[in-house]
């Protein structure tokens, strides 16, 4: 049996398909859930809220499945917790579109929506910079690795919401992996020397200032 919560979602959201957003008052969601003015703001803070439902606790499920992570399953984490969300909108099925159509033709709605997008990526930075770390190099490299991750999941959704895939989790799994390879390498190549092993015919005597005369040359080209 559906809660007052659920029908309070699912009232709101055919009003807005009906009716439009704005033309939709808190009172006539109500009345279609059959609940009061009062039971609807136990659940929501405004209108505009009951739009984003599970924000929070989606952003809960982040943090704990990457608190959980272990030190060599950081990636898995980040990737998993990446997919909480999407599996979260695949299951709210039309729903999810809905909400879509809502956002792309709202500007209020629109904004919430970048607002949270912001929050996601700001859980993902703090724990990248911390698996990088946590010192002052890596804190760009931390941002773009997050915003990575977030524009992969929402290509992903996207390309779902418009109908355009009908395996969005394998998907998905594929761009994680392309961000991971773009983090792959270290962000500086180390310096340092450079030996190179070659035979000569030449005595030893004859070689070695050849080499530090080439290693000089070298240096002031650096």
């Amino acid at each position: 049996m559906a809660t007052a919560r659920d029908r309070l979602v699912e009232a709101a959201f055919a009003l807005f398909d009906e009716q439009g957003y704005d033309a939709t008052t808190v009172d006539e969601i109500a009345e279609r859930a059959g609940t009061g003015r009062t039971t609807f703001f136990r659940y929501f803070g405004s209108k505009e809220a009951v739009i984003f439902p599970d924000h929070d606790q989606l952003l809960d499920q982040i943090r704990g499945r990457l608190a959980s992570a272990g030190r060599d399953a950081r990636p898995v984490a980040v990737t998993e917790a990446a997919r909480l969300v999407l599996a979260h909108y695949l299951e709210e099925g039309e729903l999810a579109r809905a909400r879509y159509r809502l956002t792309t033709t709202v500007p209020a709605l629109r904004d919430r929506e970048l607002a949270g997008m912001v929050q996601y990526q700001r859980v993902f930075r703090t724990f990248i910079h911390e698996w990088l770390g946590g010192g002052p190099e890596s804190s760009l490299r931390s941002e773009l690795m997050a915003a990575a991750v977030v524009t992969a999941h929402n290509h992903v959704l996207r390309t779902w919401l418009r109908g355009h895939t009908e395996r969005p989790l394998e998907d998905f799994d594929t761009a994680m992996a392309e961000v991971l390879a773009l983090f792959d390498q270290p962000a500086h190549a180390p310096r340092g020397s450079t030996v190179v092993v070659l035979r000569s015919s030449q005595d030893l005597e004859a070689v070695v200032p050849q080499l530090r005369r080439a290693l000089r040359e070298a240096a002031l080209e650096m």
